[in-house]
């Protein structure tokens, strides 16, 4: 997919990018349901794209097959004028549009997969810093709420959401890891199928991103997260899975020249090779007898998927 990445690396390294210009590439290959809508928030603009690849067997088309979501997950493409450049934080937004791309690329020449595929992430060249520890955080013109409303979508069965996960001294190594599945308040076992697919892809031992359960709640309660990677999970009661894209050093979101272009095309073929097995029923997010079994016992804890009370 290094092809696909590039293309998109270089579309998002632009003062100019945007929602459109990404739409404008995706149409011309092949894809004709994006849609894109431009969202004023309280610290500038951005462009929330939103791409549905239709699937063979699809509930679009009216069929059955599971749909799987992608969400590309940040707070910008750019930091300008503060930076110059395409930031670290815009990972997220590349390998979830390299995914579209390829996706195109591959029905144009007739491999569709048997399920729909929505993807949703957004464009903003001229995103805020936000100070943090220990390195800054990229700000967004937007909340997370307008973000969860716009990228996460009802149709998904199952989301994957990718994020830069670099700044951080937990995570430690190049290339990316998956976090446990998250599910109605709940932290789960971490999917077998997934860790297999990722072995497959990246020919390594699998590698996991520890999550808490404070980084499952929502943002904005002043409770500590390690990045904004689980927060589809509070939209959603869908099974959600985060792919972090990671560093061997604390990386700052808004660095520029920081972003690895292998590393963004591993983790781009692992979420496509999830599409593959998930349209056809091959990768589970969460072992559903013992779902039903934590339910029976314990019930679901909804209530970290609120704000919870106010102090």
């Amino acid at each position: 997919m290094l092809k696909q990445v590039l293309e998109i690396y270089e579309l998002l390294d632009s003062p100019s990018a945007s929602g459109a210009e990404v739409a404008d590439l995706l149409r011309a290959r092949g894809l004709a349901d994006v849609s894109v809508k431009t969202i004023e928030g309280s610290r500038g603009q951005t462009d929330f794209v939103k791409i549905r690849v239709h699937g063979s067997q699809g509930k679009m088309g009216g069929g059955g097959a599971p749909t799987l979501g992608v969400v590309g997950r940040l707070g910008g493409v750019g930091a300008r004028p503060e930076m110059v450049g395409i930031v670290s934080d815009a990972d997220g937004a590349v390998t979830a549009l390299s995914v579209a791309l390829k996706l195109a690329d591959m029905s144009v020449k007739g491999d569709v997969l048997k399920g729909d595929v929505v993807i949703g992430t957004h464009v903003c060249p001229d995103a805020p810093i936000s100070p943090h520890e220990p390195v800054p955080f990229m700000g967004s013109p937007v909340g997370i709420g307008v973000m969860n409303r716009e990228e996460v979508d009802g149709s998904m069965d199952v989301v994957l959401s990718i994020d830069t996960t670099k700044g951080n001294r937990i995570v430690k190594w190049r290339g990316f890891a998956i976090t446990p599945t998250v599910k109605e308040g709940w932290v789960l076992k971490v999917s077998d199928d997934l860790l297999d697919i990722m072995e497959f892809t990246t020919g390594r031992l699998p590698r996991v991103c520890p999550i808490t359960t404070q980084d499952i709640t929502p943002y904005g309660t002043g409770i500590d997260h390690i990045n904004s990677i689980m927060q589809p999970c509070t939209a959603t009661d869908a099974p959600v899975v985060g792919v972090a894209i990671t560093a061997e050093v604390p990386v700052p979101g808004c660095a520029t020249g920081a972003s690895h272009v292998s590393d963004i095309e591993e983790a781009s073929r692992f979420v496509l090779e999830v599409a593959k097995a998930h349209s056809k029923g091959l990768c589970s997010f969460y072992d559903e007898e013992q779902w039903g079994l934590i339910m029976k016992r314990y019930g679901p804890f909804k209530i970290l998927q609120t704000r919870g009370s106010e102090p």
